[in-house]
């Protein structure tokens, strides 16, 4: 086959190194719109290679990798009938929104996977402006690699945009890590392998912005414009740089932060950040946006290219996001205290865990397909790892006993980031992911306001399936 790329293809990217809710809501209804969860096909690779056959979510036009962009007002709804059109039961999870927890898609948790030419009707209040992103939450490790991930935009009640300080306009840019044949295909039989659950994870060979490889975006001169940076993929940690174009970091997890230069945003599989970039004063300039694949490899992703007439105004200091109103402030003076003591994996293993009410050996362990436990448990989804009341403030010290970094995703809830390694943290950043190196202890903290079971998980997907999950019920 023709090499038509840019540049060697595969070559440059090898461096890339609830029963009773179904019957309740599995049902159409004409007055939502659809969401089709079906199989179609896209072009991740350069023109000349074979289109990809993929799964996708669709509305009204084809199914697009990612899936298409849903956009509200803070405070406004998404109502979306979920009509499953794949092989295989799905649901979706709507991540970072803080949700009612019916709504939450945490299969099999919050809702029955839906199965094969099913329909469940989601509907809920989005309450807080930001980035966020919808994604398959049964068997997820499976079902987000093959492209059942979008974006999912709440914008502030306030335009934001515009006005002194703030960009002109702004770009989502869904990152993806894709695990591709020499012909495009996904790489299938693989979805199972616990040595790459056991290590980092399953890794991808090829790389895509928004479903495209090497995307090029158009910037003029002088201008500002806002980046909502989302990375969707299943277990790639990605380093982005933006060399060249003064990003200061504005967002993170769709909670704003005071504006601060940034050279390197580290973003964890279901990581989002919002960074407001300046083009260069010249025209005729392309300039790359950068992953850092680790020993000083960049490979680029995208690019701007910088032309037109310029943007005649003088950039002003960067203007911050709207706070949020709508979130409690955490109470430490009465937290209740829950540790989550993370263990297992290669080249440290564990002694034992409990799976399924058993305790088991960690070979014992690896013949079920389990390699990881949050404290002592591996797959808790029996049992609630903690109760808290509904109000309460939750400190929870997570602390991770590894050799590998781990993203720790809370459902329904948004967190503030208090110490690492007993260090205060500098920026007290609020996320609903936090990413835990080897050896590392976070301390975190939130208010548990939100009633229902949620669930709290490693978002290297294939670390929640052998082992990384459970789950606290807030009454």
């Amino acid at each position: 086959m023709a090499m038509i790329s840019r540049r060697r293809f595969f070559s440059g990217l090898g461096a890339i190194g609830a029963s009773s809710l179904l019957a309740a809501h599995s049902r159409a209804s004409s007055q939502l719109p659809v969401l089709r969860a079906t199989a179609s096909t896209a072009q991740l690779t350069p023109k000349g290679y074979p289109p990809t056959p993929v799964w996708a979510f669709s509305t009204e036009d084809a199914a697009t990798i990612p899936g298409p962009e849903i956009r509200v007002k803070a405070g406004g709804r998404v109502t979306r009938t979920l009509f499953n059109e794949l092989p295989e039961p799905t649901a979706v999870h709507w991540h970072g929104i803080r949700i009612d927890n019916a709504m939450d898609g945490a299969a099999p948790l919050t809702q029955a996977a839906l199965p094969t030419g099913a329909t469940f009707d989601y509907d809920f209040v989005c309450p807080d402006p930001g980035t966020y992103w919808y994604h398959s939450h049964n068997r997820s490790r499976e079902q987000v690699a093959r492209g059942l991930a979008g974006p999912l935009i709440v914008e502030d009640v306030e335009p934001w945009l515009g006005l002194p300080g703030a960009a002109s306009r702004e770009l989502t840019l869904v990152l993806d890590d894709w695990l591709l044949n020499e012909d495009g295909s996904i790489v299938e039989g693989r979805w199972d392998d616990l040595h790459a659950a056991a290590h980092a994870g399953r890794m991808g060979n090829t790389a895509t912005v928004n479903g495209q490889p090497y995307p090029v975006f158009d910037l003029r001169p002088q201008e500002r414009v806002r980046l909502r940076i989302i990375n969707v993929a299943t277990d790639r940690i990605m380093p982005i740089n933006l060399p060249g174009l003064s990003p200061k970091l504005i967002a993170l997890d769709g909670h704003p932060v005071v504006p601060r230069d940034v050279e390197t945003v580290e973003l964890a599989p279901a990581q989002r950040a919002d960074i407001v970039i300046d083009a260069p004063v010249s025209a005729s300039t392309q300039i790359g946006l950068m992953l850092d694949t680790g020993r000083g490899n960049q490979v680029e992703l995208a690019s701007f290219n910088i032309e037109g007439e310029p943007i005649a105004t003088a950039q002003e200091t960067t203007r911050p996001l709207p706070s949020w109103t709508t979130r409690p402030r955490p109470d430490l003076s009465s937290a209740q205290k829950e540790p989550l003591l993370i263990e297992g994996g290669a080249m440290r293993g564990m002694t034992e865990a409990m799976y399924h009410g058993k305790t088991m050996g960690f070979r014992e362990l690896t013949s079920h397909g389990m390699a990881w436990a949050f404290n002592g448990v591996a797959h808790g989804i029996d049992d609630p790892m903690f109760e808290a009341r509904l109000g309460r403030t939750i400190l929870m010290e997570l602390s991770n006993r590894s050799a590998f970094p781990h993203g720790i995703h809370v459902h329904g809830h948004h967190f503030t980031i208090l110490t690492r390694n007993g260090v205060s943290d500098p920026h007290k950043d609020v996320r609903d992911t936090v990413l835990i190196g080897a050896d590392e202890v976070v301390e975190i903290a939130f208010v548990a306001d939100n009633p229902g079971k949620w669930m709290i998980h490693c978002h290297m997907l294939s670390h929640q399936a052998s082992g990384m999950m459970g789950w606290f019920k807030v009454a």
